[in-house]
């Protein structure tokens, strides 16, 4: 193993503090903005970041075009699992914090 790799629980604690950093902002957008829009709006990004990394694994054009569909298969599959996973845990804590995120 090289000495500057990093192992698995390091690399999840990584991409926690990631997930955390990204719901923190998109709180503080929601402080001022629709939570239904802030949902739209990472939803949006994280679509045209993921194009992004699609292209970057593509040597040229033909490549991309040729990924294209296998992208998009895998990141709904693995949006549909994250919201899937997400819904059933909320659904735990749902009645703790129903009152406190409410609309008014």
């Amino acid at each position: 193993m090289a000495e500057n790799s990093i192992n698995e629980d390091e690399v999840d604690v990584i991409y926690r503090q990631m997930i955390d950093s990204f719901i923190d902002r998109a709180n503080e957008l929601a402080d001022k903005n629709s939570s239904e829009n802030v949902g739209m709006a990472l939803l949006f990004a994280a679509s045209r970041f993921n194009a992004f990394v699609v292209s970057q694994h593509a040597e040229n054009r033909e490549d991309y075009e040729r990924d294209m569909e296998k992208a998009q298969k895998f990141f709904e599959s693995q949006y549909k699992q994250m919201l899937s996973e997400n819904l059933e845990d909320y659904k735990k804590v749902f009645e703790k914090y129903y009152e406190f995120t409410r609309p008014q």
